[in-house]
């Protein structure tokens, strides 16, 4: 006996795919009892469609959902009179296969306890990729398939299985099972009903199955986005996840509820951070919408676990082997990561690559016929890794410079400081006090804020274990072979830009290995000038962001432009005067843009992204700048960060790359400049070379103004900082003579190989140069900061800001200074704090009355201003010594070297003064630069789209 089945079609705007539908319905080769054709308000001519093929057709509001249309369809079989055995549940959007329905029936007839069969459901139009073959759901909400994402189907899944639920676009339900269950959940009106269905099915004792040989093309159009209704809105994402959420916490095991309950919050907010990761900010919102709905109506759910315990021979448990395994939440999260970093890997090819696509079209033919360098890389990949690197020269030499870098910064492997690098703190937790607090118990009290670098700084101590000395050294150690791999990225794309074939291997390495060298050569290394050492080896990244602004994709600027944003920001926050000249050239470059293409910048696409990275640096960096201008100490925003004195550069130490005393020899830094100027013969990359030079220029003008500012400080008059240009312009020198090279490869002149020859000596000559004088070199920071106060001082001022020393220094005759010490010194970050601090009138008046005439009352100062210890370093001034003895109030202590004098105040203790106002729009501006983080951050990550993609 052939058992009766009656068909039932749901359409909604679905003009597009029911003649196809419509005519899959007629080709099936199992026969329909009925048809029924339910329309909920097209707009479209669904409706016209559906009753010129079935006659009669059910019309229903928009607002229809899926269950109250697949009732009205059941109740229109009611009234005609009919009973058959099973209910074939179609889309508008679901083209069954002619020979669907009849192997559904035959698998129902194979296996008599299945009561809900579904097909195997293939993407329409492709009809080669696997949607579905089933489905169940994760602890997490998250519809599981099985399946590999755009896995086409070979047949590999094709056996009857048990599963938890199949789709209803094509769905085979015996007609007393949906009775039974009273429908699909109305609470569910367009996703997730399939799930839930399938889900009351099995806790009722029903089985369901899929049947690969019934196949059914489904165009997804409301999972994709292709068609709206009232029931999905704009936001088709909240609708899924709030049907995902309600599914799992309806049907649940009472026992389980509590704990899922926790683990949905807690997903919803690391599912919030992984669409914000990829910048898709309205997923995020609608995932908290969704938890949101279902936790602020707890009576949606209640009700819904009542109804499924008066379900008939419910056990909930009987579902629980077709859930998904409870680790593939966590497989997915790590294919998360693996997308996200395959994204951001693949986007390095960006404009150098769409050029290099678009050249091949119009190259001569004999870069036709010539094997390009990706066709050998691909041939050679078929010999090994370990092979390919031991047969390739400039593999072996890259890695021999990074291994001769390594030993060259052993000095850096462990706690350093010397020169221009204080001591570290104790802790990352220092570092994080220092950057929120409003005001800083240093000297006699300062709200000057803490300089920009010391958040990047506590983030990385805090990510290698809350170690400073172990940030301090990765920065250093790492300061080369980071820059070497950051130029090498840089020239290899500039190198594909100016010349088809691209820049050799050996140009590339001399380029990036020179460059990288530049942080060590010009001796910010040596002497311990972090800022330097940092910005150095971000410049190359830095640059290579830059790149982004000629992409000819609107799209791809403005990503350029947070990119560049962010690591200027963070580079300025190391090197303010970076900031400078960073909009400096920005403007000078769209001067030249707007001369030379006249309307070029009126696009705000063209002027836009670089005024945005510009103008995002002041944003990020507010909690600083806002704060010292408004305490008088703008002038560190002009400064290089570190120990003063900070070095200074004139004319040749600017043109040599080198910093005043410091460095290797200035001869090296010649040929560079000598090869900068023959870089601008070859006629190929004259353009590109012009550009640095133009770049070079602006910053030696730069140079030269700041150059006559001198700042005067409360300890002593320093010049601009100048270190950070040195940096830039031996940059643009080596990135001019790097593309000379490329220009130079490509010339057919004579008498190319003997100058190329001559060339290739000079220019080995300075990174073999700058590493046998680096290996050579003696350090710096390797001779810690020395201290002439004695051991038990020190330690008694490591108690608490009560317990400080005054340090008087100098002679009567010469003059004399004073400092403060507090706590365990001055470490890193409180440098820029305590130079820029403007001097404290009252202090020093006590201290002037202290070494001349002192009175009890200036003793009573120094204990009110937790002053513990006076101390005259050696060698000590007799006359202020004689002077001290003869003080009531100060007791004689004990010092290690005989010329050292030290006194203890004998008076109370308090640091009171040392306190002073929380400063609320400091506060509102950490605020506003966590936020910006953040946001600024995700802008900057690649775009990628965890749901399937439209068609």
């Amino acid at each position: 006996m052939v058992p009766s089945v009656a068909a039932l079609l749901v359409s909604h705007d679905g003009g597009r795919w029911l003649p196809a539908v419509i005519d899959g319905v007629r080709a099936q080769r199992a026969p329909l009892a009925a048809v029924v054709a339910v329309d909920t308000g097209s707009k479209d001519d669904s409706a016209g469609l559906l009753q010129e093929a079935f006659g009669d057709v059910l019309r229903a509001p928009g607002s229809t959902s899926f269950p109250a249309a697949v009732d009205l369809g059941l109740a229109r079989l009611r009234e005609r009179g009919e009973a058959p055995e099973w209910v074939w549940i179609l889309h508008d959007d679901a083209n069954p296969d002619p020979g669907a329905l009849a192997a559904l029936l035959a698998a129902a007839e194979a296996d008599p306890d299945a009561d809900i069969l579904g097909p195997k459901l293939r993407e329409w139009p492709s009809l080669k990729r696997l949607l579905e073959l089933g489905v169940t759901i994760s602890g997490t909400g998250r519809r599981e398939t099985g399946l590999e994402r755009g896995e086409y189907d070979q047949g590999q899944h094709d056996e009857v299985r048990r599963v938890l639920a199949v789709n209803t676009a094509g769905m085979l339900v015996r007609r007393t099972v949906v009775e039974a269950l009273a429908g699909f959940d109305p609470q569910l009106p367009i996703f997730g009903n399939d799930i839930d269905f399938g889900w009351r099915a099995a806790a009722a004792g029903h089985t369901t199955l899929v049947v690969p040989d019934a196949v059914v093309f489904h165009a997804e159009a409301a999972h994709r986005g292709v068609r709206r209704t009232s029931l999905t809105g704009r936001h088709t994402h909240y609708q899924e996840r709030r049907a995902a959420l309600y599914t799992l916490l309806a049907n649940a095991p009472g026992r389980a509820l509590p704990w899922l309950t926790v683990r949905l919050a807690f997903g919803t907010l690391l599912r919030m951070l992984g669409f914000l990761v990829v910048r898709s900010v309205g997923e995020a919102l609608d995932e908290l919408a969704a938890l949101l709905s279902l936790y602020t109506h707890p009576g949606q759910v209640r009700a819904a676990r009542q109804a499924r315990r008066e379900q008939p021979r419910a056990d909930l448990d009987r579902a629980r082997p077709l859930l998904s395994p409870w680790w593939v939440p966590y497989r997915h999260g790590l294919d998360f990561l693996g997308d996200l970093v395959a994204a951001a890997t693949n986007q390095a090819q960006d404009v150098a690559e769409r050029r290099r696509a678009a050249a091949a079209e119009h190259a001569p033919a004999s870069y036709a016929q010539r094997p390009s360098q990706d066709d050998d890389d691909m041939i050679a990949a078929d010999t090994g890794i370990v092979v390919r690197f031991l047969t390739n020269p400039v593999a072996l030499v890259t890695a021999l410079v990074v291994l001769v870098a390594l030993v060259a910064a052993r000095t850096a492997f462990g706690s350093i400081a010397g020169g221009g690098l204080s001591p570290v703190p104790a802790g990352a937790s220092d570092w994080w006090r220092l950057q929120v607090e409003t005001w800083h118990p240093l000297g006699t009290g300062t709200a000057v804020p803490a300089p920009a670098y010391v958040l990047p700084m506590a983030l990385l101590a805090t990510v290698l274990g809350g170690s400073p000395t172990a940030a301090v050294s990765v920065l250093f150690v790492a300061a080369v072979p980071f820059s070497l791999w950051g130029a090498w990225r840089f020239l290899r794309v500039v190198g594909r830009l100016v010349v088809f074939t691209g820049a050799s291997r050996w140009i590339l390495l001399w380029g990036a290995t020179t460059w990288s060298l530049v942080p060590v050569v010009c001796g910010a290394w040596g002497d311990g000038r972090l800022g330097l050492v940092v910005v150095a080896s971000l410049l190359p990244w830095l640059a290579h962001a830059a790149l982004g602004f000629a992409d000819p994709a609107a799209d791809r600027r403005w990503r350029a432009a947070w990119r560049v944003g962010l690591l200027l920001a963070i580079a300025s926050a190391f090197a303010p005067v970076l900031w400078l000249l960073a909009a400096v050239l920005v403007l000078v470059v769209l001067a030249a843009a707007a001369l030379v293409v006249r309307g070029a910048v009126r696009d705000r696409s063209v002027w836009g992204p670089p005024a945005a990275a510009i103008g995002i640096v002041p944003l990020l960096l507010s909690p600083w700048w806002i704060p010292a201008v408004q305490r008088s100490a703008a002038e560190g925003l002009l400064l290089d960060t570190g120990r003063l004195p900070t070095p200074t550069a004139d004319t040749l130490d600017l043109l040599s790359g080198r910093l005043e005393g410091l460095g290797a020899p200035w001869w090296l830094g010649i040929v560079v400049v000598a090869l900068a100027v023959l870089a601008l013969l070859p006629r190929a990359t004259r353009i590109p070379v012009l550009v640095c030079w133009v770049v070079a220029l602006v910053t030696g003008v730069l140079a030269a103004l700041l150059g006559t500012v001198t700042f005067d400080l409360a300890a002593t008059s320093v010049d601009a900082g100048l270190g950070v240009l040195v940096v830039v312009l031996q940059g643009a020198l080596v990135v001019a003579a790097a593309i000379g090279a490329v220009g130079l490869s490509t010339e057919q002149v004579p008498w190319r190989r003997v100058v190329a020859g001559a060339l290739v000596v000079m220019a080995a000559a300075v990174p073999i140069g700058g590493f046998a004088w680096w290996l050579g070199s003696d350090p710096a920071i390797a001779d810690g900061i020395d201290t002439d106060i004695p051991v038990y001082m020190v330690q008694s001022s490591e108690e608490g800001p009560a317990h400080g020393i005054l340090v008087i220094r100098g002679s009567v005759e010469d003059g004399l200074t004073y400092s403060i010490r507090r706590g365990d010194g001055v470490t890193l970050g409180e440098d820029e704090v305590i130079n820029t601090t403007s001097e404290d009138d009252g202090f020093s008046a006590d201290v002037q009355a202290l070494v001349s005439r002192p009175t009890t009352a200036t003793v009573d100062a120094l204990g009110s201003s937790g002053i513990e210890y006076v101390v005259l370093p050696s060698p000590a001034d007799g006359d202020v010594a004689a002077v001290l003895d003869a003080t009531t109030g100060l007791v004689q202590a004990s010092a290690e070297d005989r010329t050292t004098r030290a006194w203890q105040v004998d008076r109370p203790l308090d640091a009171g003064l040392l306190q002073g106002p929380a400063s609320w729009l400091r506060i509102l501006l950490l605020v506003v630069q966590g936020v910006g983080v953040v946001v600024v951050a995700v802008l900057c990550l690649p775009t990628t789209n965890p749901r399937r993609s439209r068609p």
